[in-house]
């Protein structure tokens, strides 16, 4: 059991927000590793062809692999309180570029020995060491986002502000205790801690600080706990929603979110243009493309060109799982 200790003081600074830092961390950990999401599949091919940039092959050489269990905090900074989250992940690669170079020590190399199940490659040490580490660091992220999850962000940000209203709502009416009892069947409220079921026992002193709760959605669904970093406490646990589906026959479904995609897929029994369907379901064409092109990229569509246009008609597999909803 890990029993992490915090204090009124950390119970009134409780809040909720999103990480887009800790997003992409998940999604480029999956990329590396050549793996694939429990819900949401293949990261994809702009993902691994991200992997060429040498600030983002540097980014996943620091991330956990073959059965090492640490994540250098520094890489997720503790999300900020700005008040659109507009700028969440500006200002998280911000922290990371101003990093203070002790810390990056200690994690990087520190940390990373004890936890590891390989050395540091050399040139990662190198880099660490050159003082510059911090600046290619936050490059990667912002390229990574920019190739890989900027398009479906909107997507997955939805399914988070979905969950943190559900939260919000749970603490005024419950109270923070029991609202993180409520974040996870392996956690619970003990009175002055959170405890997280592990097979080792442990404690962390978590008082005095900022307490941000962090809804994970490719993180599903696994619960992380960040305290390295001084000052800051991150508890990132799954959001609502995701796996729901999870022992269907396939979980690309849940790709497939809100009444505008089910439209789509309900009108492509024959190929029909984006202007065409846009007029259709009464969406701007670029709307309409927009959700095309996550349509496609979870192979529930294909699309094809004929002359000036391109047409896009539902997959087998697509016109199954709509057969299966309707029962």
């Amino acid at each position: 059991m890990l029993t992490l200790r915090v204090d009124a003081d950390t119970m009134a600074r409780t809040r909720l927000a999103p990480s887009p830092a800790s997003e992409s961390m998940a999604w480029l950990r999956l990329t590396a590793a050549s793996g694939r999401h429990p819900v949401f599949g293949d990261p994809g091919p702009l993902a691994r062809a991200s992997l060429a940039h040498p600030d983002v092959a540097l980014l996943a050489d620091l991330l956990p692999q073959n059965g090492d269990t640490y994540t250098p905090d520094l890489l997720t900074p503790q999300p900020g309180t700005d008040a659109q989250r507009r700028d969440l992940l500006d200002e998280q690669i911000a922290q990371i570029e101003a990093a203070a170079q002790d810390d990056l020590e200690t994690q990087v190399f520190t940390y990373t020995r004890t936890h590891w199940n390989r050395p540091l490659l050399a040139t990662t040490r190198r880099i660490a060491e050159s003082g510059r580490m911090q600046r290619h660091l936050a490059n990667g992220l912002a390229r990574f986002w920019r190739d890989a999850l900027s398009e479906g962000w909107p997507e997955l940000r939805s399914i988070i502000d979905q969950d943190i209203a559900h939260r919000a709502t749970a603490i005024a009416t419950h109270g923070v205790g029991r609202a993180l009892g409520a974040l996870h069947p392996d956690m619970d409220w003990a009175g002055d801690a959170v405890t997280l079921a592990k097979s080792w026992d442990g404690e962390i002193d978590a008082t005095g600080r900022d307490l941000v709760l962090a809804p994970g959605v490719l993180n599903w669904p696994n619960v992380i706990i960040q305290v390295d970093t001084p000052g800051q406490f991150v508890l990132y646990y799954p959001a609502q929603r995701i796996g729901a589906g999870r022992g269907r026959r396939s979980g690309r479904i849940a790709q497939v979110v809100g009444n505008a995609r089910a439209a789509l897929l309900a009108d492509l029994e024959t190929p029909r243009s984006t202007t065409e369907l846009a007029a259709r379901i009464g969406c701007t064409p670029g709307t309409v493309s927009y959700h095309l092109s996550a349509l496609h990229r979870a192979r529930l569509v294909t699309k094809v060109r004929d002359g000036r246009y391109v047409l896009y008609q539902r997959t087998a597999h697509a016109a199954g799982l709509l057969e299966e909803a309707r029962g």
